[in-house]
């Protein structure tokens, strides 16, 4: 197939779209960028125009992934939050929401154990969880925590999060089956601040 047409069937969002599904189910050592091409339906040489190695195919989607997770963040601080809640609880709120709608995005992003990956991940983890360090500073009480807490609360919070997204993850339970859950969860946290 000549690289023109390749270019305008194979899009880099179709690529990324499959290798994600194929890491998570298969796992990433499992699968080959010849493997990609076969679950697309092309040749694995299609796949290295838009992509030099499987690692860099891979970092595309940790970087995509943890790009949506920071606009979600971004909007929820942002926009005014539905009645009953604090922009902090909401933050939290859709944190929880990501990880329950995009169970296979959110795997990847942070419950990946292989070491190798883990390499591509760690930086990305890091600045997302300054994104939300620095959100919920905004948030918390001047004069009421010290600096000390005002370092640890956003971590504490964000691991709690996490703790409780990797508990519901597993049984792939959508947001919405879980959000009183959710809420309670999120109301407990916010006392904290």
């Amino acid at each position: 197939m000549a690289r023109r047409a390749v270019e305008q069937e194979l899009s880099r969002e179709r690529i990324l779209e499959a290798a994600r599904h194929l890491f998570i189910t298969k796992g990433y050592r499992a699968i080959s960028m010849r493997s990609i091409g076969q679950h697309l339906g092309y040749s694995h040489g299609s796949l290295y125009y838009h992509f030099k190695e499987k690692a860099e195919l891979f970092y595309a989607i940790v970087m995509e992934d943890f790009r949506a997770l920071g606009e979600i963040l971004m909007q929820a601080v942002h926009k005014t939050p539905p009645e009953g809640l604090s922009k902090s609880e909401h933050l939290m709120l859709e944190f929880i929401r990501f990880g329950l709608e995009n169970p296979y995005q959110y795997e990847i992003m942070f419950m990946i154990r292989d070491e190798e990956l883990l390499a591509y991940c760690r930086a990305e983890q890091s600045r997302c969880l300054e994104l939300f360090a620095t959100m919920i500073r905004q948030h918390l009480v001047q004069g009421e925590h010290s600096e000390t807490d005002r370092q640890r609360i956003p971590h504490s919070l964000f691991l709690s999060l996490h703790g409780f997204v990797s508990y519901y993850i597993q049984d792939r339970l959508t947001f919405e089956e879980i959000r009183p859950a959710a809420l309670a969860h999120v109301k407990l946290m916010s006392k904290s601040i």
